[in-house]
């Protein structure tokens, strides 16, 4: 049986993290990819990549419409693995840490979170203020992970590819989806 992910992009910094999920979870059999794609990241991520955000829509079974509110991923009956949001803009965690509804992907989370399956937020901004970290931690007690882009250098990285690629594998490792982006401590030395 397939893993149904939901990997949702927002308008923070980071779309090279987005990219690299989808193209991990897109190629693999055992895993099927659903995309929620807001306007704002169509934006940045032109900005940061020249590319459009059809490099990550094209790698999920289905790309669901931000505005969509009635697509599967609204509703706790359509099962599925986990939802990550990646980048997650501080105006998206401060949607889902309030339980607003104003999009599908503040719904899908909202959804995920009521039927308690894993909720991955990759908070990108800095610094952070008080709003910013009250919501994290409203967040993370209604049960999400609460995952900054922080990239580590342990593994050596030798170009930002490789500090890209071992985020999103620690990404994928809290859905406990083997991958082989992630250099693992003193393993691959």
């Amino acid at each position: 049986m397939k893993q149904r992910i939901i990997l949702a992009v927002t308008g923070a910094s980071g779309s090279p993290y987005a990219v690299a999920l989808a193209s991990e979870l897109g190629r693999r059999p055992d895993i099927e990819l659903h995309a929620i794609v807001s306007d704002a990241a169509k934006q940045v991520m032109l900005l940061e990549t020249n590319e459009t955000t059809e490099s990550i829509t094209k790698q999920a079974v289905a790309s669901h419409s931000i505005s969509d509110i009635g697509a599967p991923p609204a509703s706790g009956s359509w099962e599925h693995h986990g939802m990550i949001v990646c980048p997650c803009s501080m105006a998206t965690l401060g949607n889902i840490a309030c339980g607003t509804g104003h999009n599908l992907i503040h719904r899908a989370a909202d959804v995920t979170l009521k039927e308690r399956r894993p909720l991955i937020l990759v908070t990108r901004e800095a610094p952070l203020n008080e709003i910013h970290l009250q919501n994290m931690l409203r967040a993370h007690q209604a049960g999400a992970t609460i995952f900054p882009a922080c990239p580590g250098y342990y593994h050596r990285p030798q170009n930002l590819e490789d500090l890209v690629r071992q985020l999103a594998g620690r990404v994928l490792d809290q859905l406990h989806i083997p991958n082989q982006l992630t250099r693992r401590w003193k393993e691959d030395a």
